[in-house]
């Protein structure tokens, strides 16, 4: 897709872009790191859940 800015602005653009300060080192994305969050957040509220329940029935 074409830009719609102005060459010269297009390139004020690519300049800003390409300074250091917009260039971060990132870690990779780990996905399994992510599903063990979500599982375990999952879990630990589902027996934070029942733990609550059963007090409510006592």
């Amino acid at each position: 897709m074409p830009s719609r800015l102005y060459p010269e602005d297009q390139k004020r653009v690519d300049e800003y872009l390409a300074s250091p300060i917009h260039q971060v080192k990132r870690k990779p994305f780990r996905v399994w790191l992510l599903l063990a969050v979500i599982v375990g957040s999952v879990i630990g509220l589902g027996l934070i859940a029942r733990f609550l329940a059963a007090l409510v029935h006592i």
